[in-house]
């Protein structure tokens, strides 16, 4: 039986390969530009901050949950970095002004991020919201405070060495980006196989009402899941933000829904319990691929949606005739 569960997990990733594969011949000889070396690393550069946010959301939706947040806690976490990096700390009253460094306002908007994935955590742990309740409030709540911290305007001149890690090259060979990318999916790996607490995340996701009479302790897991997927969409956030050298109010707008995508895409079962990392990873790329297909097709924007929802809805289709099977 473990032997069918492993070769049927298997399979399920090679489905995504297989897809994968076929869309990129079908854009290269479609497409010439699609081709290049360019927008290979325009295209890889992009899918690290989706997987970045994905990682986390596979996590969040391994024990059985959902967080529709990411995307604003990724805005507010970059705005907090640009924003305290630019202006500093000032206390008018103590007639005092802290200048804050790359190090601190990385460290500090990383703190942010985890901080809102914390809350969420205890919304749903502690006062038994459900996931999806809470995290959408935490998406509104993190665009208002991200409103409120930017005034409504873009926090611009940020510095090289800030934006370095959004257009930076690791040795002149590989972007940044994808650098940060490939290490968070690397830890999220041996995590999920490797650890006793990705045993535990499995576990929860499968059947929480066993994992709690097996002597798990549900709700601690759950709060270091929504902890962790808070962070690493803070990553993305400065990730975005050093990009574009520019913290806007509006970053990660409708991100949570790209990130949900490449972890169904990829193999997770939105039941829990039953997914991979390196599932995500295939599923970001596919999304990547896309988007970037469709772009240079010349789709129009407003098709590219109807698309994207379509290859969705077909993978959350799959997902249950293959648990039925």
């Amino acid at each position: 039986m473990i032997e069918l569960k492993k070769y049927k997990t298997r399979l399920e990733m090679l489905q995504s390969l297989i897809a994968l594969f076929f869309m990129i011949v079908i854009f290269c000889v479609l497409i010439e530009d699609f081709r290049t070396v360019d927008n290979f690393w325009t295209i890889m550069r992009q899918v690290s901050v989706n997987t970045c946010l994905s990682v986390g959301m596979t996590l969040v939706i391994l024990s059985g949950g959902i967080d529709l947040s990411v995307g604003s806690v990724l805005a507010l976490s970059g705005a907090v970095a640009a924003g305290l990096l630019r202006n500093g700390i000032e206390i008018p009253s103590l007639n005092l002004f802290i200048g804050v460094t790359v190090l601190g306002a990385l460290v500090i908007a990383v703190f942010v991020g985890s901080a809102l994935g914390l809350f969420n955590g205890l919304m749903i742990t502690r006062f038994k919201v459900p996931p999806f309740v809470a995290t959408l409030a935490m998406l509104t709540i993190a665009r208002g405070l991200t409103e409120l911290w930017t005034g409504g305007a873009n926090i611009t001149g940020l510095g090289k060495t800030f934006d370095f890690f959004g257009t930076g090259w690791l040795a002149g060979i590989i972007p940044m980006p994808v650098c940060l990318c490939a290490l968070i999916v690397l830890m999220a790996y041996v995590i999920l196989k490797k650890t006793r607490f990705g045993r535990y995340i499995y576990a929860v996701g499968g059947n929480e009402q066993a994992a709690k009479l097996s002597g798990l302790n549900v709700n601690r897991i759950k709060l270091l899941v929504y902890t962790i997927c808070g962070g690493l969409a803070a990553i993305g956030g400065i990730i975005v933000t050093a990009k574009i050298d520019s913290a806007s109010p509006t970053a990660g707008v409708a991100y949570e829904l790209d990130s949900i995508a490449a972890v169904v895409i990829g193999g997770t079962s939105l039941d829990g319990g039953k997914g991979s990392v390196l599932g995500t990873v295939l599923g970001a790329l596919i999304i990547g691929v896309l988007n970037s297909g469709l772009t240079l097709l010349g789709v129009d924007p407003f098709w590219q949606k109807v698309i994207k929802g379509l290859v969705i809805l077909l993978a959350v289709v799959i997902d249950k005739w293959s648990s039925k099977g």
